[in-house]
């Protein structure tokens, strides 16, 4: 089905399966700590509740709760599932354990798809999370980035198979079905070819990808009612994500929430299918069906483990891993998502480094011990010229730089005797120290000795 269609089927099937007291439910966690979860039998076009309720599983075509609410599950006549724009599992099925389900998900992502092995161990743990991912308050995302016939598509169709109640949407979609869809079903987005064309576009899955990652920050929309009255309407978002793309998104703040593994880098092995088979499908849904049972046996055993922190990555880095790592056991696997971390921690900040506010504080860093209690603007600028003037394709201005000194990198400027210039008390230093560890910037000093330096001046 056209995912145009989406928004209105959701409507639709919201209004059309709600009767007084019963509500269509996809998960639910119960006061009481049993977990309700929506299964479909695509075979038989059959719909039903999985509910836990202490290690054991029934399945129930309505729960009634004690509130007086009957939780009934989504007909299997809706178009998102006919259409399978949404995957389920069918049931939840034993896997044994951890360590089990570990190799037959890594095995299976073998099989298909021709990842490096660190970002091989990275997407064993991001499915693992994403079945229990409402247990954290941060996620990180992963990406599959290259050039078309790099088989970043496939990956994302074969690992996106097993993540936690798969959405599948397109460049090609319209955004507000994407909004719709995710708020009902809260599961994970795969999102194939996220380079759009146009910036609106652009903006509004941005706004997905900022608020996604982080529980309690909606998307705000405004509806209009059938008596063309305005309604704005708060949308979830918060849940895995997986997309493919060419090229990187323009916002560092995003770039820094994904886990990217550059695809068509290496010479494709010979036992990946050119094409997938049906018995992909087949076995993308036995592993549904058993990590369902592991989000019945987890959910209330997994919690961030803050003893995980590595002090030598920056907080988004950490923000994005510790949920990955309380996740997992195996201290070799856990070293192994660590390297990959600090990678991703070396290519932020040296994208960062390029950046115009990093070459500013490169230059500010040289007056670090010359300049007796301010900077001047000017010199900050002729310096800027003489450095960095070659990498600019704009001319390089003192309004220019004054404007990065003030709205970018946040550092205070004043008009002295007809000349702005940046004070250089020890607070501003500290700033300063915080800032170049932030960009990557290194200069003549370490960006400890400025602010010590300039305090016992």
């Amino acid at each position: 089905m056209p995912l145009l269609m989406a928004c209105d089927t959701v409507c639709r099937m919201q209004k059309s399966e709600k009767k007084p007291g019963h509500i269509p439910t996809v998960s639910r966690v119960l006061d009481d700590g049993r977990l309700v979860e929506f299964v479909y039998v695509p075979k038989e076009r059959r719909t039903a509740l999985a509910v836990s309720t202490d290690g054991v599983v029934t399945y129930v075509s309505s729960l009634t709760l004690p509130t007086g609410e009957t939780l009934i599950p989504i007909r299997a006549e809706n178009n998102l599932l006919r259409h399978q724009a949404i995957l389920l599992p069918e049931r939840a099925d034993d896997f044994g354990t951890i360590a089990d389900l570990v190799q037959d998900i890594g095995a299976y992502i073998d099989r298909y798809v021709d990842l490096s092995d660190t970002f091989r161990n990275i997407a064993i743990a991001y499915v693992l999370l994403s079945h229990v991912y409402d247990a954290f308050n941060e996620l990180p995302y992963l990406r599959f980035r290259g050039d078309f016939g790099s088989g970043k598509t496939r990956a994302l169709q074969v690992i996106g198979a097993i993540t936690y109640k798969p959405f599948f949407a397109s460049g090609a979609s319209t955004v507000s079905p994407i909004f719709h869809t995710l708020d009902l079903f809260r599961g994970t987005l795969l999102f194939d070819e996220t380079d759009f064309r146009y910036s609106d576009e652009r903006s509004e899955i941005v706004k997905i990808f900022n608020n996604g990652n982080m529980r309690g920050l909606p998307v705000l929309r405004t509806m209009v009612t059938p008596q063309n009255e305005f309604d704005p309407r708060a949308f979830s978002v918060f849940g895995p994500k997986l997309v493919s793309m060419r090229h990187r998104f323009q916002d560092d703040a995003l770039e820094s929430r994904f886990f990217t593994e550059e695809m068509g880098v290496r010479k494709l092995r010979v036992h990946i299918p050119i094409n997938l088979p049906e018995i992909q499908k087949e076995e993308a849904t036995a592993l549904r069906n058993q990590l369902l049972m592991y989000r019945f046996r987890y959910f209330h055993r997994v919690r961030i483990d803050h003893n995980l922190i590595d002090r030598s990555l920056s907080s988004r880095t950490n923000q994005i891993l510790v949920p990955l790592l309380s996740l997992i056991e195996d201290e070799v696997l856990r070293e192994k998502i660590r390297d990959a971390a600090h990678a991703l921690d070396t290519r932020v900040r040296a994208e960062r480094a390029e950046n115009p506010e990093a070459l500013v504080l490169d230059v500010v860093q040289h007056f670090a011990v010359d300049a007796p209690d301010a900077i001047s603007v000017q010199a900050i600028t002729r310096l800027m010229i003489e450095r960095h003037g070659a990498e600019f394709e704009r001319p390089i201005t003192h309004r220019y730089v004054g404007s990065l000194l003030r709205t970018r990198l946040h550092l205070p400027t004043y008009k002295r005797q007809g000349v702005y210039v940046v004070p250089l008390t020890s607070a501003v230093w500290e700033q300063i120290a915080e800032l170049c560890k932030r960009f990557g910037v290194t200069g003549e000093l370490q960006t400890s000795d400025i602010a010590t330096s300039k305090t016992e001046a």
